[in-house]
């Protein structure tokens, strides 16, 4: 079974770094199969897609998101980062990292966010 653990500060400074990373046990995370992902939800509102990164390395950012965050792995170590730089009291969310994976059904591709970590809160305050 695949278990994700994030880990990072609570508490961030406005215009510094956020720097979160996701720990995965249970299977590589340079397995075909998976896109590593980081998701956040605001206090009172939806889940935001921040972005992932497959096996191939390459990864993919939220365009609202995209000067600002970049996501990287370390094979060595099974974990993968999310850094969000320059942030506001509006970055204040329960951030989440999940494994994704793709199926086709009818032609249409659906994408199944198959495990989950328990969420890490952040709060950005002076």
């Amino acid at each position: 079974q695949v278990q994700l653990q994030e880990s990072g500060p609570g508490l961030v400074k406005p215009s510094q770094t956020l720097s979160l990373t996701c720990t995965v046990s249970g299977g590589p995370i340079t397995t075909n199969y998976y896109y590593w992902t980081w998701i956040r939800q605001p206090p009172g509102k939806g889940l935001e897609w921040i972005g992932h990164i497959p096996y191939t390395g390459v990864t993919h950012i939220n365009p609202s998101l995209r000067s600002r965050a970049s996501i990287s792995r370390d094979t060595a170590k099974n974990q993968f980062t999310l850094q969000l730089s320059s942030v506001t009291p509006e970055d204040t969310a329960d951030y989440l990292c999940a494994a994704a994976a793709d199926s086709v059904i009818g032609g249409t591709t659906f994408r199944s966010y198959d495990y989950w970590g328990r969420g890490t809160q952040v709060t950005v305050s002076s």
